[in-house]
């Protein structure tokens, strides 16, 4: 929140006994320091000066709160303000001094409640409109947006909340509007960075930083900045690099940014040290939650991801996105109805949604929530939109031959099944039963009896059989129909499964009779019908046994 002027990272001041010893250097005055942003400096020099009586006490204590507020040390603040607020004679001002010291502390109640004690200003209301924010008010909120006036402070205050509203372009104008008139805000140009940084517009985000790194080179949050959009624009490796230049040459900015540094080399290194890390910074750092629920996704701990994000309330489409995968993948795991409905609904609100429906994420969202309706039609005119972005990328090859394969187009979904690499899809029984009903579907029976060949017996594997067994009998595969029943049968003897291999084996010996099936088939299917202890085969044996004869075909 913008409460005042952003401030350039910079060291703290020499400890005062040292500045002494040096002659002909004279002690620095508070306005000095403070005109240096050297709040470390300035806190010890108001310190020494209210020890030894040399300033009045409460404006003493007005300017440590000031100094360690802009520290980012709120619990030093706030016990300044909070002293000074059971004094007598309290100076009003002080109530929202304490109030802002509130809200950055995350004591939102609080804040409003000393908020209010204040007389009217621009800081209040500005204040109380972030307030209102964090309360989700609307009525509020619009009552404080209509407070706010024209100047550079009420105009930053507007930029943030358009900011964590996700309504970046609206921030990116009223940021750059005020750089027009005041070039030397320079560190605006590190909030349009991030701004285009979430609008997946990293070169451009690069570009604008560069213009506050020429000036400002050892800032922590603008090479952190740097680290992620190389992570976005080319790897993990490149993105770590960066970071690590930072932490070789920290800045006296380093210390309050160790976690956030911390929480990004875990996502630059692809989940490495998730556990070690995340947990301690789920309530620190808002992407800390959502990158420790991506973690366990990946891990296939579905559970753990869902007790993570279940009481999670979205706020922003990444949000929105994942407690959806996250619902989705429970619903499958468990077949719950209920979170496949909420997943779909999830999908429906993000890619339904103006700011994104246009947008990647979004188009990949209608895919999803028309994949969860089964509407495999609409799944394609989004995934067609989009897959020239992911040509490489499993995860969505899966997804888009199963829409293929869905739709009846069974030689471009055997096509895509076949670019997939990843080792953990192609063991996937989705993946399995479906390449193997494109095989059928395509006239390569034989290419799906050996995907079942080369996978363990298993409940998998029996739910294959049986796709082969009535995918090939109605296609008219019969040798390959009559080789699934027959495991089948020998694995459970269901009277359904002899009736299906009954009726492949006269299948094939009506193609062998027709010429469509070389004669000496018929020596496999008698092979097939011994195995069987129904009372029919030997009526069927006998009468296959005959035509051989009669043609000469040795069985």
């Amino acid at each position: 929140m913008m409460l005042s002027r952003a401030k350039p990272a910079v060291g703290a001041a020499a400890p005062l006994g040292d500045k002494r010893k040096k002659k002909g250097k004279k002690v620095p005055q508070r306005d000095e320091l403070l005109a240096q942003r050297d709040f470390t400096g300035a806190i010890a020099l108001l310190e020494f000066k209210r020890q030894a009586g040399e300033q009045e006490e409460e404006e003493a204590d007005l300017w440590v709160g000031y100094c360690a507020f802009h520290l980012g040390d709120y619990k030093r603040a706030l016990e300044e303000y909070e002293a000074l607020t059971k004094k007598p004679g309290c100076n009003p001002d002080v109530w929202v001094n304490l109030a802002c010291t509130y809200f950055f502390l995350g004591m939102y109640t609080q804040a409003e409640q000393s908020a209010l004690k204040a007389p009217k200003s621009p800081l209040q209301n500005r204040l109380l409109f972030h307030l209102a924010h964090k309360f989700s008010d609307e009525k509020k909120l619009m009552s404080f947006h209509q407070n706010l006036q024209d100047i550079t402070e009420d105009q930053l205050s507007l930029a943030s909340i358009h900011y964590m509203r996700s309504h970046y372009q609206e921030a990116i104008d009223i940021y750059k509007r005020i750089l027009l008139d005041n070039r030397e805000y320079l560190a605006l140009n590190v909030y349009v960075a991030l701004c285009y940084y979430k609008l997946d517009y990293y070169d451009v985000s690069q570009d604008v930083l560069a213009v506050y790194l020429q000036q400002v080179p050892d800032s922590t949050i603008a090479l952190n900045l740097k680290a992620c959009n190389h992570f976005r624009l080319y790897n993990g490796k490149a993105a770590e690099a960066e970071l690590k230049s930072l932490m070789d040459n920290a800045s006296s900015s380093f210390e309050f940014a160790k976690e956030l540094i911390k929480h990004n080399l875990v996502v630059f290194r692809g989940g490495e040290g998730a556990l070690q890390v995340l947990p301690p910074l789920v309530d620190v750092i808002p992407e800390a939650r959502l990158n420790l629920v991506i973690y366990y996704l990946r891990q296939d701990d579905v559970q753990e991801a869902y007790n993570l994000i279940k009481d999670l309330e979205p706020a922003t489409p990444q949000e929105y996105i994942l407690k959806g995968v996250v619902n989705a993948a429970l619903g499958q795991e468990v077949g719950s109805r209920d979170h496949l409905k909420i997943a779909q609904q999830f999908f429906q609100l993000v890619g339904g949604s103006a700011s994104e429906c246009d947008t990647i994420p979004g188009r990949q969202c209608m895919a999803s929530c028309f994949f969860l309706l089964r509407q495999f039609d609409d799944v394609l005119i989004y995934l067609n939109s989009v897959k020239s972005y992911f040509y490489n990328d499993d995860t969505f090859n899966f997804n888009y031959a199963q829409a293929k394969a869905a739709t009846g187009n069974f030689s471009e979904g055997e096509e895509v099944f076949l670019l997939i690499q990843s080792e953990k899809i192609k063991n996937d029984y989705v993946y399995l039963s479906w390449l193997a009903r494109c095989y059928i579907m395509n006239k390569k029976p034989r290419l799906a009896w050996e995907l079942y060949l080369k996978m363990e017996n298993s409940g998998a594997s029996f739910s294959l059989l049986q796709l082969i067994a009535n995918d090939c009998y109605k296609m008219g595969q019969f040798y390959y129909s009559a080789q699934a029943f027959d495991v089948l049968e020998r694995q459970d003897p269901n009277p359904e499964y002899w009736e299906g291999k009954r009726g492949a084996c006269v299948g094939i010996f009506q193609m062998i009779l027709a010429g469509r099936e070389p004669k000496e088939t018929l020596r496999k299917v008698l092979h097939l019908l011994r195995s069987t202890g129904n009372p029919q085969v030997e009526y069927i044996i006998r009468i296959m046994k005959k035509w051989a004869k009669d043609n000469r075909v040795p069985v």
